[in-house]
């Protein structure tokens, strides 16, 4: 993918692994919770593909910057609604989005509330 536009104040991340259900558990949730791994799977499975790993992500909008001590933040996005990127595809591939469903920590807003994702394919 090439990234061609980006409406955001562009802050990305590329360190944090998709949500687990292993990292809700170290959260403290008891029980199953949605997360962007499994959506992942069920996706790739809709479409009869399976993934023998889940890869890195691309967070987009995620705010999650090192802080002195080495420590990840996990903050709020900066971005608004209405922000927008548009990747263009270099080669014929399968992408995935999840709007992320962590609402533990605020990195879908101080809210904690995931919100929707829009995406158009053209």
């Amino acid at each position: 993918l090439t990234l061609l536009e980006d409406t955001s104040p562009g802050i990305h991340d590329t360190t944090i692994a998709s949500c687990d259900i292993y990292r809700y558990h170290t959260l403290g949730v008891e029980g199953y919770h949605d997360n962007c791994a499994d959506n992942l799977r069920m996706a790739l499975k809709a479409i009869k593909l399976r993934t023998p790993e889940v890869p890195s992500p691309f967070n987009l909008w995620m705010n999650t910057p090192y802080k002195p001590d080495g420590m990840i933040d996990w903050l709020p996005t900066v971005s608004k609604k209405g922000d927008y990127i548009v990747f263009r595809a270099e080669l014929d591939c399968v992408v995935v989005m999840s709007a992320c469903p962590q609402d533990l920590v605020p990195v879908n807003g101080k809210d904690c509330i995931p919100h929707d994702l829009h995406f158009e394919v053209s």
